[in-house]
């Protein structure tokens, strides 16, 4: 972003380049000026005390002004006009009463006057057009007044080289009066940019902090999420083996059950076995923490593994006065998936569905084939749980409670969350939406039969 400099701003700094420019030719008068009394001892030996007390005095007023134009803050264009008026009227009477073979050397003095003001001085070119026209003047005044020779003799004389030197250096002030302006206006930029970049770097340096710290609270996060997975794992892990166990030795006696018993043993170690792989997932860091799940890829058929499920829920879905409807193909229908993860999607939404469903609410399982896909639908068609609290818990790790349902009903969100992460990790897609007549989820994965 290019930096603003106010008008303002920008007077006040060619100001102080003006006065900086202004300090240099008044000081540079004051301790060289009077110096030309040297040509004037050499050149005017009948004048020279004469024309150095003139120098001098000219110092003392010259000096006597400057201070008055800085203390009242006066326009400097002013101070070196009479400065300027000074200086040229003894150097004017000086190359009138000269002899004519001395004439060149003031001539040439005078000129270098002219062009070391128009080589140091600041200000609008047409400043140094005035001073070039008050030095012919003042010459053809004490020319007429003082000088004995000639026009022709005075310009062969040394004449030539002042007129020159005057108007041509005249130009210099136009180049240099464009180039310090620009310089002035770069350097306020220069300026004000670098103010910007220190705020900006001030910014960052504090919001790098910021970030330091919450790094710092997130890996301590991180520190516990990993210790209270260790622990979890490690207590869920034995929870596990006792349950194997103990169906184990239900197993160890299958004569003398029922063939409903024995469904649910059989139901039981299976459940066991999905637990026990899914908790070796779980406890493995690395997989956790690593951008890509890996799946045990197998053929199965999706519509079995959704009756499983749904048989698994017919007890919890009855506990709460839940009727579902099977609206399950009989028909295989093949994916390729990893079967234990899709079988916990489809309970995830299907559990979820009746924990969050009323007393005597009917919810439809539906599998179809659509478009080569296999479609699951979970269909709730009582109270509405709403569109923006099934956004929370797809999408945030954030406790839900049921107003509709048992009080005490309330979770993470991880279940439905884990669902859709699932679904896209294996390459499908889980949409849900929530309107006036209930509560509808869908997942699809590619059918291969």
């Amino acid at each position: 972003m290019i930096a603003q400099i106010s008008k303002e701003e920008y007077q006040k700094e060619l100001g102080k380049k003006a006065w900086f420019q202004t300090n240099n030719i008044i000081w540079t008068i004051i301790f060289l000026y009077p110096l030309l009394s040297i040509i004037d001892f050499v050149y005017a030996t009948d004048v020279w005390v004469e024309f150095l007390l003139v120098r001098v005095i000219t110092v003392a007023v010259v000096y006597g002004l400057y201070l008055f134009f800085q203390k009242s803050k006066a326009d400097y264009r002013t101070l070196l006009h009479i400065a300027f008026i000074m200086l040229s009227a003894s150097m004017a009477v000086l190359c009138n009463i000269v002899d004519i073979e001395n004439l060149t050397v003031y001539y040439l003095a005078y000129s270098l006057i002219i062009l070391f003001f128009n080589l140091q001085v600041f200000w609008e070119p047409v400043n140094s057009f005035i001073q070039s026209l008050i030095a012919i003047i003042l010459l053809i005044i004490f020319y007429k007044a003082l000088n004995e020779y000639s026009i022709d003799l005075v310009i062969e004389n040394g004449g030539q080289y002042f007129f020159i030197i005057a108007l041509l250096s005249c130009l210099i002030p136009i180049s240099r009066y464009k180039v310090i302006r620009r310089e002035v206006s770069q350097q306020l930029q220069i300026e004000h940019s670098n103010a910007q970049l220190k705020t900006q770097n001030r910014d960052i340096v504090e919001k790098n902090s910021i970030i330091d710290a919450q790094y710092e609270k997130l890996r301590r996060l991180d520190e516990q999420k990993n210790s209270f997975i260790n622990i979890a794992g490690h207590d869920l892990k034995n929870l596990i083996g006792s349950i194997v166990m103990s169906n184990n030795m239900i197993l160890e006696e299958e004569y003398r059950l029922s063939s409903d018993q024995k469904e649910f043993a059989h139901y039981i170690a299976e459940s066991a076995d999905k637990m026990q792989y899914l908790l070796k997932t779980l406890m493995d860091v690395k997989e956790i923490e690593s951008t890509e799940i890996k799946f045990n890829m197998e053929t199965f058929d999706a519509n079995q593994v959704v009756r499983q499920v749904y048989k698994g829920l017919i007890d919890t879905a009855s506990m709460k006065n839940v009727h579902l409807v099977d609206n399950i193909l009989k028909l295989p229908l093949n994916v390729r998936l990893d079967r234990v993860f899709a079988g916990q999607v489809f309970q995830n939404l299907l559990s979820n569905a009746i924990k969050f469903s009323q007393t005597n609410n009917n919810i439809r399982v539906v599998t179809s084939l659509q478009r080569q896909k296999f479609v699951f639908e979970v269909i709730d068609e009582g109270v509405a749980i709403g569109q923006q609290e099934l956004d929370v818990m797809f999408n945030r790790l954030k406790t839900l409670s049921d107003a509709s349902g048992s009080p005490a009903e309330s979770r993470l969100g991880l279940g439905l969350s884990i669902a859709k992460l699932m679904t896209q990790e294996m390459g499908g897609e889980l949409t849900y939406r929530s309107d006036d007549n209930g509560n509808y989820f869908k997942v699809e994965f590619y059918a291969t039969n």
